[in-house]
Order: structure tokens, then sequence, then C-alpha cells
């Protein structure tokens, strides 16, 4: 029974990759708040699946793999189906896919060249993620009607600009992290340790 409980975390994270082309699929119809309502699932997925790994000592080198890329297939098929419908400009999904690619190119760089076999996530990375969500969640929302950009400050832009700045400097962050492992120089976790992630967050 305790090995069942335990899994929970991991099929929540499956469950966010599953939600992924129910999501894109209402963007592609352009029915906005119903994509926002799936969204915003999955993006409590993504909070309760670390938060329960935590609280249940279900830690897995499954989920330390698993969650972040399923937090770029939702996020990078999110941006990509925004982009094609033309409700956000390809070079704004370009510099948040371009920043990930890096990063992957980087693990990889790091796993031929290096002995480390992670690539731990930065407070950096964990809040660009974070806000990238809260953005998509306010876009979604006031392009199905539910309209917030009134008010008298203007959290969609507020986002969109914490979403390009965020995005550049954990970018810039994490080729700094590299530069050092490359150089031998870095402090980070050890090769195979469980508290690393391949590709960042």
């Amino acid at each position: 029974m305790r090995a069942a409980v335990q899994q929970i975390p991991n099929l929540l994270t499956l469950a966010r990759i599953l939600l992924v082309p129910v999501v894109g699929i209402y963007i592609w119809r352009r029915e906005y708040i119903y994509a926002a309502a799936w969204f915003a699932i999955a993006g409590i997925t993504d909070a309760l699946d670390g938060w329960l790994a935590r609280k249940l000592g279900a830690s897995s080198r499954f989920g330390l793999f698993a969650d972040p890329i399923a937090d770029k297939i939702l996020l990078s098929t999110m941006f990509v189906v925004l982009a094609i419908d033309r409700v956000l400009p390809w070079w704004f999904s370009g510099l948040v896919l371009g920043r990930d690619l890096v990063i992957l190119l980087m693990a990889l760089v790091g796993l031929a060249f290096t002995k480390h076999r992670g690539f731990p996530p930065s407070v950096w990375g964990k809040l660009s993620t974070l806000v990238q969500i809260l953005y998509l969640l306010m876009l979604l929302l006031n392009h199905g009607g539910l309209d917030a950009r009134g008010i008298e400050i203007d959290i969609e832009k507020v986002l969109y600009w914490a979403v390009i700045g965020l995005t550049v400097w954990s970018g810039l962050h994490y080729m700094s992290v590299a530069l050092k492992l490359l150089r031998g120089t870095a402090t980070n976790a050890p090769a195979g340790s469980i508290d690393a992630v391949p590709i960042g967050e």
C-alpha cells in the first residue's frame, strides 16, 4: 500500500504530460477559458508532485528527470501553439524556447566532457518557470474574455516583461554554471547525485 501511495507524485507528473495535448487543442480551437482551466490544473500538478514527493519521502530518480521534462513539454507546447495562433510573437516564444535549447545543449556538453551527471536547477530557473506559468495563464484568461487589462496595473504586461527578463537572466546564469563545470571549478552536486536534474528548470 505504501509503495502505491509513493507513486502518486510520479502519476501527477505523468498526468501533466497527458494534459499537454488537451491544452494545445483548446488553444488551437481558440477556446481560451477551457485552455486556461486545464493549464491551471496542470500547474497545480506541478506544485503538488514535488510537495508530495517530499511529504511522502517518495523522491525517485524517475521523478527528478520526468518533472522538469514535463514542465518543458507543457510550456514549450504552449509557446509554440500560441505563436502559431499569433497570440504571441514568434521572437518572444523563440526567446523562451531558445533558452531551453541552450540549457539542453549545455547539459549534453557536460555529460560528454565532465564527470557531472546532473544539471541542478537554480532559483532563477525555477522563478522563470513560475512566471512563465502565471503569464500564460493570465494571457489565456484575457483572450478568453476575462479581461484584467483595464485595471490600474496591467498584470499581463508586467508578467510579459518579467518573462523576458528572467529568461535572459536565468539563461546567462546557466551558461555561467556550465562554463564553471567545464573548467572543473564548480562546487555543485557530485556526479550521479539524486539532487540534480539533467536539464535545469
